[in-house]
């Protein structure tokens, strides 16, 4: 009885573990991400690896690089319409596409971006 226990236990926490890696690697649909961007008007002030007003998403991904609350953070920077920093110092709401798009489109600008 113990050993079919432990067999459940196991099964399960591999299986939890495959299910994890499987959504952590799904592929990011490259496209896909950068329609919606510029459905959004992103590239106005970010460009890929380019600096505008806004930096470039290449920079975005470097900073965030490793850390665990990267793709939490930056859906919410583009679904909050919090403020957002220019070179000269002015502020203005950042573009908020809540709504313009699904969670799981948001997701995958957001990993696409993550990705560079």
């Amino acid at each position: 009885m113990r050993s079919q226990v432990r067999v459940v236990v196991l099964s399960g926490i591999v299986a939890g573990l495959f299910a994890f890696s499987f959504n952590a690697t799904a592929a990011v649909d490259v496209e896909a991400a950068k329609s919606l961007a510029r459905a959004n008007n992103c590239f106005k002030c970010h460009g890929e690896t380019k600096e505008k007003d806004g930096p470039a998403y290449n920079k975005v991904a470097a900073k965030y690089k490793g850390k665990p609350d990267a793709e939490a953070k930056l859906i919410h920077h583009v679904t909050s319409g919090e403020k957002a920093k220019f070179p000269d110092g002015h502020e203005e709401d950042h573009k908020n596409i809540q709504g313009k798009a699904s969670p799981e489109e948001i997701k995958n600008l957001i990993d696409w971006i993550l990705s560079l």
